[in-house]
């Protein structure tokens, strides 16, 4: 029997892959025989991302490409020097975000709510539009979102965020039924508080870290190696029957508690 875990020879696009979750699924999945193009803002820290990743696995295979997630003309370049570098794109996981408001839903200024949609929402659709064309080319191919438990109930003073990701859920299952006949699965992940430079206004605050950990059965906050077994699983053979779910990794947080 084939190992359905294999992902060797798989082209991938990772945004937001030079730092947190996303760094650790490049890092991971370029381990693991996969091609990556690693893709954000900024190109000297992905030449960084993809130095950092080729000192750890020799045999690594990893493009960076930057591109800003709210510029769809950027992303659309990522997908072309994608193709040109590999030939294909098997998997994509949209995993960049912002969140640039901290405080109330209602005193965000317009500017925040467009940029937030923009990166959040937009990016994630311009992108998949550009790549689902390759994977049909290809005979299927595999979409994985970043959301967040913030998607499933909104956290405290992250209201445009939350609303965001609630949107990618959405998106996710909205992808899987119209692309399942293409053969392309579309699943979602929801961390819960992830230790990253992202999510730091939480953890690096003791009231916020100490309300989330005292509703946190695991006992701890998330790493971003904590993302690496489900990504992978997603990204494989092994998924193939499973599109349009999303998949909470929060060491407990959701569980309903009394």
């Amino acid at each position: 029997m084939n190992n359905v875990f294999d992902i060797t020879g798989k082209v991938a696009i990772i945004t937001g892959a030079s730092r947190g979750i996303g760094f650790a699924i490049a890092t991971h999945f370029a381990e693991a025989g996969a091609k990556v193009t690693l893709s954000s803002r900024k190109q000297d820290g992905l030449d960084a991302a993809a130095a950092e990743i080729r000192a750890s696995h020799e045999t690594a295979d990893v493009l960076p490409v930057a591109a800003h997630n709210g510029d769809k003309i950027a992303l659309q370049a990522l997908v072309q020097k994608t193709v040109e570098t590999y030939g294909r794109i098997d998997i994509l996981v949209n995993n960049a975000a912002t969140n640039p408001h901290f405080g109330t839903l209602l005193d965000a200024e317009d500017s925040l709510w467009h940029k937030t949609i923009e990166v959040n929402v937009m990016g994630n659709v311009w992108l998949t539009q550009a790549v689902v064309p390759i994977m049909i080319q290809h005979g299927g191919g595999k979409i994985i979102n970043i959301a967040s438990v913030n998607g499933i109930r909104p956290g405290s003073m992250q209201g445009i965020y939350s609303m965001t990701k609630a949107a990618i859920i959405s998106l996710t299952q909205t992808l899987a039924m119209e692309l399942a006949s293409d053969n392309i699965q579309v699943n979602a992940i929801a961390p819960g508080l992830i230790q990253t430079k992202f999510a730091r206004a939480i953890w690096d605050n003791e009231a916020l870290l100490s309300r989330v950990m005292n509703r946190t059965p695991a006992g701890r906050i998330g790493q971003p190696d904590d993302m690496v077994g489900i990504a992978h699983f997603l990204a494989s053979a092994a998924s193939d029957y499973a599109t349009g779910q999303v998949y909470v990794v929060d060491g407990g947080l959701t569980v309903p508690m009394i």
